[in-house]
């Protein structure tokens, strides 16, 4: 597994968060069976640059706390098949062999505010938007209201997995 790590913020984040990231980037690709070893970036902003980004991407002048961009567009959630019946080198990295999910860009300032609003730890915080965003690299969406529910309760089990819980 790559993960690859941009700090692009001069807002610090007083924790490990590679260690964390990583951690739960592993245990979310375990816990969606994917066969693959995987390559992700990471990229840790500030609020100014993710609006830009969304603004761009999504067409929405807002910060938000974290966008994925999947290198993947799946059948269905977390269904590799068509990985294997496109040609060998589509979705893989040609230097490592590695499946190339896709892109996490994570607002630090929104991890500050979001974990001070909900009551618990920056590191819960951090573990929860990035297992968010990898179920999004997966293919799970939360457009509507069925959806939403199976991605919160698949979050909420990767991180009890890993015992990141609520303070």
């Amino acid at each position: 597994m790559t993960i690859n790590f941009e700090y692009e913020t001069e807002i610090p984040l007083d924790l490990d968060y590679e260690k964390i990231i990583t951690s739960v980037v592993e245990m979310a690709s375990d816990y969606e069976k994917c066969p693959y070893e995987i390559e992700v970036s990471v990229v840790l902003t500030d609020n100014e640059t993710i609006r830009q980004i969304n603004l761009d991407n999504r067409q929405i002048d807002k910060a938000t706390d974290v966008l994925s961009f999947p290198m993947i567009e799946y059948e269905a959630p977390a269904d590799f098949t068509l990985i294997e019946q496109e040609e060998p080198d589509y979705y893989f990295n040609p230097d490592s062999g590695e499946l190339l999910l896709g892109d996490i860009v994570i607002s630090v300032e929104k991890v500050v505010e979001q974990a001070n609003m909900y009551g618990h730890s920056n590191k819960r915080e951090l573990a929860f938007l990035t297992a968010h965003s990898m179920l999004h690299l997966f293919g799970y969406d939360h457009m509507v209201d069925e959806e939403r529910v199976v991605m919160e309760e698949k979050q909420n089990e990767i991180l009890n997995k890993l015992g990141i819980v609520r303070e």
